[in-house]
């Protein structure tokens, strides 16, 4: 295509989806978000002229207009709800905000033309290092709508990209994850309660990921996709928890008060990170795991 690439962003306030979105205004491209009615997440201010909002309120008359306005090249949609155990109560807005929400973007999109997406799904999908196996109630949900989106692939000529994200990591990252945690206690001396830290994680540092969106939209863009393709976005290299605090500490140069044993395994707790899936063609991740703790050490 000729001009300036036009994105439709779904997820734009959290942490993934607003690394993606810089990156994305850095490259030159026009950024259009949509955000649900009455959320409260602020946005960077610097957003303010650069963005522009659209409010989601559960209709896809509302999605549709968002799409005529938006004019989308590609659509990348990165919206979720994450529980890792979820309680009976919480059941509704998982499948609302991973399939429902999903769905009616998918129709939207079907009802303007628009046919270039970007999906987001996760390692989680593959418990025990299956090809099919959800460690979650969040990973079925993610595994649901790629069965729906499959559908408006086959049905509606949609060209289509999930990538399968593993543990992400980098700066300004408020999110409740191990890393930040890790870097936390080490800088205030705090104990950790941890598991027996056997199991192995594959970190990619956002930069790595955010490219990897930023990739596979230019591979829709330039005709590669026929269908619906999926790939998977790791690094190649597992750490146990236990290593990975060992690295924490060479990097703070602090020894980490750290309690092994001191929670059990979650009942579905993935020991080692899925290995299928092939990496998206041209992408590799970059940045090493001690290369990225030692920068955000030093922040």
């Amino acid at each position: 295509m000729t001009g300036t690439p036009r994105a439709l962003v779904t997820g734009a306030g959290g942490y993934v989806g607003r690394h993606l979105t810089r990156r994305l205004l850095a490259e030159g491209w026009k950024v259009e978000i949509v955000v649900r009615s009455g959320s409260t997440r602020p946005l960077p201010p610097d957003w303010a002229n650069a963005v522009r909002i659209h409010r989601d309120d559960g209709a896809v008359a509302t999605l549709t207009a968002a799409l005529d306005a938006a004019k989308a090249d590609v659509v990348f949609h990165l919206a979720s709800l994450f529980i890792a155990e979820h309680q009976p109560d919480q059941v509704a807005p998982l499948v609302e905000s991973n399939v429902g929400f999903g769905s009616r973007l998918l129709e939207a999109m079907a009802a303007t033309g628009v046919t270039r997406f970007v999906n987001t799904g996760t390692a989680w999908q593959h418990f025990d290092r299956d090809s099919y196996n959800p460690s979650s109630l969040y990973a079925a949900t993610k595994e649901a709508f790629e069965a729906i989106l499959r559908f408006y692939s086959e049905a509606r000529g949609f060209k289509a990209i999930t990538l399968k994200l593993f543990d992400t990591y980098g700066p300004d990252d408020e999110r409740p994850k191990l890393i930040p945690a890790l870097l936390k206690a080490a800088r205030a001396g705090t104990s950790l309660s941890m598991t027996p830290g056997e199991n192995r994680i594959d970190f990619v540092h956002i930069d790595d990921v955010a490219s990897a969106f930023v990739m596979a939209a230019h591979r829709l863009l330039e005709g590669k996709v026929a269908g619906s393709e999926t790939y998977a976005v790791r690094s190649n290299r597992a750490v146990s928890l236990r290593e990975l605090v060992a690295l924490v500490e060479q990097a703070t140069g602090k020894t980490l008060a750290t309690q092994w044993g001191g929670r059990p395994y979650r009942a579905r707790e993935i020991m080692a990170p899925w290995a299928g899936g092939e990496l998206l063609p041209g992408w590799q991740a970059t940045i090493p795991l001690e290369q990225g703790l030692a920068d955000l050490a030093r922040r």
